[in-house]
């Protein structure tokens, strides 16, 4: 058919010519196999095609007036714009001269989203679509699992936002909504609208709804309200501004603030009745050629991130899903600022910290700020001795009681070589370190007959090291074992003022509460042998097989001759399973101070990961801690996943957390229910943090595309059952 269809195009050349003229503003192109002409009626019939702008359609018949402008296309219409767009009737009427196009009945398919609209008939006017009584849906056309009916519809297609009439939703031929009028788009373009909302029920805070704003009007930034209520709680607001300042940088800011109802706040027992705070982010990575208009060479860089909150329950209620929310009993809020380059790198840090389970935090300790300097390595003779400087200046600050300016000063030396043919690589380092205090402020507590005074001191810690590295090639596997042995030791040491006074006492580990000793951080290097080994496998491929190592170190002082060993190993088992352990054995106690150990299985749609880590410090039964979590996925096929997860302190005997659920998805919709549990703290009116026990099913539906599932559910339902994990 195409080379008939060649043949009749060059036997019309000369004809498509003369309509070029009369078409010169709009040009049509006509292909098809029989072309008759009577007057100012071209009849095309065969195998039609039809370029005209940016549309190609195909007819079984049509007919031009190029009087009128008028362009009728019969039987099997079908059009394509800019390959994005499939049209298909049995009539089409296209006027040239007004620029309308018509068809009827009318079937658009939307390539990206996969939209497909079906209607009795539809309009073109340059660029908007006006329709009549008609259905829409993403489904598969012949028993669509979803659709939206409507009495009329108007389609721009530039913005690619549709808008429908008195629309009725169906799940197959249920009615389960009615609106007068439904928008939203069918591409991915940021724009101002209405979000999918979220709802949830709960037997002490009643129904829950949540309606996301989202404003867009410009590409520098977008701004998402977040009104909700909790009938029989509160009701309150979170929003978010997110901003792009510059090609470099980005920033958002989170406002949000909830009320809680007397009723509910009395019965409770809650601290606050108000709850509120903020969050601000920013990240700029090029700051001072930008701020200060100048060139500098290397890089320079903003990272800001400070959060306030006035207690725990302000996280907790920013969603009804908490799933992907983690709450912490402390805020850190940070502002780094630094410039490097080669040489050099110069660093700017605050910190602040806000305890949540405090009223007031006037003796909480802050950096503000830490001011920063590093000399990258330097090498002489060869490469054979190596040095770098590293100076950090911190303002210890706190509102109340005895403050601090300590300044470190780092500068570590190695001289390194190699023996017999490059066997054997010896090394010695040596640390030169001095840190000096500056207090200021008055001390409200009593520190007996001891007292803050400027003070410094000057140490340097040695390092001796023996190591070498064998490598065995084999066929099937290469072998690499690692061997080295360190010696450390202390060297001399000056001390003045502060550091003299309180060196003894504050070494001693039953003072280490004590209010004279918060300021004091300085550690003595313990003599000791240090034994290393290790071992790496490696497929034919270079791909890592087994990675072992074991560390032991001998005390040549004290009680204690052995530290504790350490065993690590990483062993891919398989293309499917691998097994991770870290462990340390103390030899005092015969007893693990640590261990660690996670195996995680993934193939044939299975992602399984278990894990459990065990801690103890051997000073009293509160340091212990023995903590699981595991995590099992299943997807069936394209369609069915399931997922489970439980999370258990089994010193504490406590569930932390636990989830099953599935997700069914198509092309078209989602569909999913979750069932969860969770621990979460909150502020009691007493001031202490309790931990809150919750119960919750989650339903996520999403109809496709102008609905996303993405993790998030639709409507939560939480159980009536809460207690006190306390």
């Amino acid at each position: 058919m195409y080379k008939l269809l060649i043949l009749f195009f060059l036997s019309f050349v000369a004809y498509a010519e003369s309509l070029k003229e009369d078409l010169a503003s709009d040009k049509v192109e006509i292909f098809a196999t029989t072309i008759q002409t009577e007057d100012n009626i071209i009849t095309a019939s065969g195998d039609v095609a039809v370029v005209y702008k940016d549309y190609y359609l195909t007819a079984s018949k049509a007919v031009y007036n190029k009087e009128s402008g008028d362009l009728e296309l019969f039987d099997n219409v079908r059009a394509n714009q800019n390959s994005e767009y499939k049209t298909l009737g049995n009539y089409a009427k296209l006027n040239i001269k007004n620029k309308q196009r018509s068809f009827e009945p009318f079937y658009m398919l939307e390539e990206i989203s996969q939209t497909w609209i079906s209607a009795d008939k539809g309009s073109f006017k340059d660029r908007d679509l006006d329709l009549s009584s008609g259905v829409v849906s993403s489904c598969d056309p012949q028993n669509p699992l979803w659709k939206m009916e409507f009495s009329s519809s108007d389609y721009n297609l530039d913005d690619k936002w549709l808008n429908l009439y008195n629309t009725r939703i169906y799940i197959y031929d249920i009615p389960v909504f009615y609106t007068p009028w439904f928008g939203y788009p069918l591409d991915k373009t940021r724009r101002t609208g209405l979000l999918v909302p979220t709802m949830g029920y709960s037997q002490d805070e009643g129904f829950y709804y949540q309606q996301p704003i989202y404003i867009a009007e410009y590409d520098e930034w977008d701004l998402e309200l977040n009104p909700q209520l909790r009938t029989d709680r509160g009701f309150g607001l979170y929003s978010t501004f997110r901003f792009v300042d510059s090609p470099a940088s980005r920033g958002d800011f989170t406002v949000g603030y909830f009320k809680e109802k007397d009723s509910y706040f009395d019965s409770v027992n809650l601290k606050n009745q108000e709850h509120y705070g903020f969050k601000f982010d920013y990240q700029h990575n090029d700051v001072l050629n930008d701020y200060l208009d100048i060139n500098l060479d290397g890089q320079s860089g903003l990272y800001v991130d400070i959060g306030y909150m006035n207690d725990v329950d302000y996280i907790n209620l920013e969603s009804n899903d908490f799933i992907n929310t983690s709450t912490a009993t402390q805020i850190a809020s940070r502002v780094n600022l630094f410039y490097n380059n080669e040489d050099n790198y110069y660093g700017m840090y605050l910190k602040h910290y806000q305890d949540l389970t405090l009223d007031t935090n006037e003796a909480t300790i802050q950096q503000l700020p830490t001011l920063h300097y590093h000399h990258y390595l330097e090498t002489m003779f060869e490469d054979h001795l190596n040095y770098n400087l590293d100076i950090q200046s911190k303002n210890i600050y706190r509102q109340i009681d005895t403050k601090v300016t300590q300044t470190d000063i780092n500068i570590p030396v190695s001289l390194s070589t190699h023996i017999f043919d490059e066997y054997i690589d010896l090394s010695f380092k040596t640390n030169l370190y001095g840190q000096q205090s500056s207090f200021t402020g008055n001390e409200t507590r009593n520190l007996g007959t001891r007292e803050y005074k400027d003070g410094y001191v000057l140490k340097n810690d040695n390092l001796v090291s023996v190591s070498t590295q064998l490598t065995k090639s084999y066929t099937d596997f290469s072998h690499v074992i690692a061997f080295g042995a360190n010696y450390i030791f202390d060297g001399g040491e000056t001390s003045d003022g502060f550091y003299e006074d309180n060196r003894e006492f504050c070494k001693n580990v039953l003072n280490a509460n004590e209010p004279i000793c918060e300021f004091y951080n300085i550690t003595d290097v313990e003599k000791e042998f240090q034994f290393d080994f290790s071992q790496y496998i490696y497929d034919v491929d270079g791909k890592q097989i087994v990675y072992h190592r074991l560390v032991q170190n001998i005390l040549t002082q004290g009680t204690t001759t052995l530290g504790d060993l350490e065993n690590e190993l990483n062993y891919m088992i398989s293309n499917e399973i691998n097994f991770y352990n870290n462990m340390f054995y103390n030899h005092e106690n015969k007893k693990l101070s640590k261990a660690y150990n996670k195996i995680s299985y993934r193939d044939y749609g299975f992602d399984v990961s278990l894990s459990h880590l065990y801690k103890d410090t051997f000073l009293q039964a509160a340091d212990k801690t023995s903590y699981m979590t595991s995590a099992i996925s299943y997807q069936y096929n394209s369609h069915y996943r399931y997922f489970f997860s439980y999370d258990y302190d089994i010193e504490l005997d406590v569930k932390k957390r636990a989830e099953i659920g599935f997700l069914y998805s198509k092309r078209c919709w989602d569909f999913g229910i979750r069932y969860a549990q969770n621990n979460r703290p909150e502020l009691g009116r007493n001031g202490q943090i309790v931990n809150a026990y919750d119960k919750y099913i989650y339903f996520t539906i999403a109809f496709k595309p102008f609905m996303s599932s993405a993790g998030n559910s639709l409507f939560a339902f939480k159980l009536p059952d809460k207690e006190n994990t306390n």
